[in-house]
């Protein structure tokens, strides 16, 4: 079975960004990287683990989908134990609010909020996700 490692992020400034996701979501630094290709901070929860880079050469940058050396990713999200400390910390590090993305009041089941992070990012947050692998009869937590 494949795991999910990492999920990388292209920023013109890893501290700051670094900084953002500690403070949020508590990630610990786990490592530094500074070689011909990129400049970065790894972060992690313990279990996955994201690295901030800065590209030093556009062709690194470059995902081949057609847009060149862009930065950020599309979104990402993350299970939390305290939705309101978190919507907390997400507003003072000044993450926006989606609110074009509100749930739909007929809708049932799981739900993330979405936030725009550091360069864009898309940031979802939620109580659980109904596709985390969970031990046998535990439910997945429901918003």
């Amino acid at each position: 079975m494949a795991r999910l490692r990492h999920i990388a992020l292209h920023t013109p400034d890893p501290e700051a960004t670094a900084e953002f996701y500690k403070r949020v979501f508590d990630l610990e630094e786990v490592g530094r990287t500074d070689n011909h290709l990129a400049e970065g901070i790894y972060l992690s929860d313990g279990h996955v683990n994201i690295a901030v880079l800065k590209f030093k050469l556009a062709a690194a940058a470059d995902r081949l989908d057609g847009l060149g050396p862009v930065l950020g990713l599309h979104h990402m999200g993350f299970a939390v134990d305290d939705l309101d400390e978190t919507r907390q910390r997400l507003k003072e590090e000044g993450a926006a609010y989606r609110d074009d993305l509100q749930r739909d009041p007929k809708a049932t089941g799981n739900f993330e909020e979405k936030y725009r992070g550091p360069d864009s990012v898309m940031i979802d947050i939620a109580r659980g996700w109904v596709l985390e692998r969970r031990p046998a009869g535990e439910e997945t937590p429901l918003m």
